[in-house]
């Protein structure tokens, strides 16, 4: 199937191709990794959702029992829909230097890249392995990585490090903010306008939990905890969507809205959360139902992980330094899945990758051919230091 090995800019191309947008499926490109590498004698073991439409993909090149370096990838895309391409988004153009295309830049160049090196990985008889973690989902709220997870809990033997390629033009990232998402779902009463007080207005109600939210946002500004080294070097609160109404002369019956948290990783948000669920219960909810029962609050959790936080001495930190070749280490308020590994497997994780957040999620998406060679000569002085000659 696999007649010839590709190379790096052709397997962009390849991987572009299929449309793994987060609310279609990507088994077609799962499925493509799986027998490529199988081709090379790679067995991968998938780790599927629920419905079985989508999967995580895990392989490892090189011995087996030990514990080595995995590369970790998200394998969907943010959806195309509304934006103005000048190019077809799931086909690449190459122009003035650039790649262009939907994931050009979050993130398949990344597994793209690292694909492209499997013949010089297999032939090259690694002392220690090499691990690929290719998840779904994560542009939804790391949703599909947390299959994978409960795999790797079982695992004998898991990584020493992970590598996690998101978009950082090439240098090295130790720390990322968490984040939480929360929807809002208030309902009130119906009456006539005339007389508001006999109904309840669910959007007012929204307004006066929005209120806490902003000078709770407010006072992290103010106040913190801060953390040096991030464009925004404290907590976050952001109310991102409202909805609610039906016309101007009734009560509003339904509000919603959804907010969010960017939290530094030393910064728990549970607190947060708990104040802000608390002022609904116990100061907003009786007003309302002291007019009808039937009012109140729900809160759903829409989407969340933890902030990522790799202590500058370990181990991965320095080793994926000199791959890059930098001596600088960066933190970065966009979230991973890097969170995740070190929480739950205990994994010390770096996010290091071709490209520019900057172009994630545009129309016209694009990675600098530059950016690409860049990693072609990470990942060769990756096979030099993993066959330890």
């Amino acid at each position: 199937m696999h007649p010839s090995p590709l190379n790096s800019v052709e397997f962009i191309k390849k991987l572009v191709e299929f449309d793994t947008t987060s609310y279609l499926s990507n088994l077609g490109l799962i499925e493509y990794i799986r027998e490529y590498l199988e081709h090379y004698g790679i067995e991968s073991v998938l780790a599927y959702s629920e419905d079985k439409t989508k999967a995580n993909l895990y392989a490892t090149i090189g011995p087996s029992g030990k514990p080595g370096v995995m590369l970790s990838g998200h394998t969907d895309v943010v959806p195309v829909t509304g934006q103005k391409w000048s190019t077809e988004p799931f086909r690449v153009v190459e122009k003035e230097g650039r790649l262009l295309g939907r994931g050009t830049a979050d993130m398949k160049s990344f597994i793209a890249i690292a694909l492209a090196c499997v013949p010089q990985l297999v032939k090259a008889n690694l002392n220690t392995p090499t691990h690929l973690a290719f998840s779904y989902d994560e542009e939804i709220g790391c949703v599909g990585v947390r299959r994978l997870l409960s795999m790797m809990e079982g695992m004998p033997v898991r990584p020493a490090m992970c590598i996690v390629g998101e978009p950082t033009n090439m240098k090295v990232f130790n720390a990322h903010k968490g984040k939480e998402s929360m929807r809002v779902k208030v309902t009130g009463l119906e009456a006539h306008s005339s007389i508001p007080g006999s109904g309840v207005n669910a959007i007012d109600y929204a307004l006066e939990l929005m209120n806490l939210i902003r000078r709770i946002a407010r006072d992290f500004s103010r106040e913190g905890p801060f953390e040096d080294g991030y464009n925004v070097t404290h907590s976050t609160v952001h109310i991102g969507r409202i909805i609610g109404g039906t016309a101007v002369n009734i009560v509003p019956r339904h509000c919603e809205f959804d907010f969010e948290i960017r939290n530094i990783p030393d910064h728990d948000p549970q607190p947060v959360i708990d104040q802000i669920i608390g002022y609904a219960r116990q100061t907003l909810e009786p007003k309302m139902k002291a007019v009808d029962p039937g009012c109140g609050f729900e809160f759903e959790s829409i989407g969340n992980y933890p902030g990522m936080f790799t202590s500058p001495d370990e181990a991965v930190v320095a080793f994926v330094k000199s791959l890059a070749e930098t001596e600088e280490i960066s933190k970065t308020s966009f979230g991973t899945e890097g969170g995740l590994f070190t929480r739950q497997l205990g994994i010390p994780t770096v996010v290091c990758g071709p490209g520019n957040i900057e172009q994630a999620h545009k129309p016209n998406e694009f990675i600098e051919l530059q950016q690409v060679q860049q990693m072609e000569r990470f990942m060769q002085r990756l096979i030099h230091a993993l066959t330890g000659s």
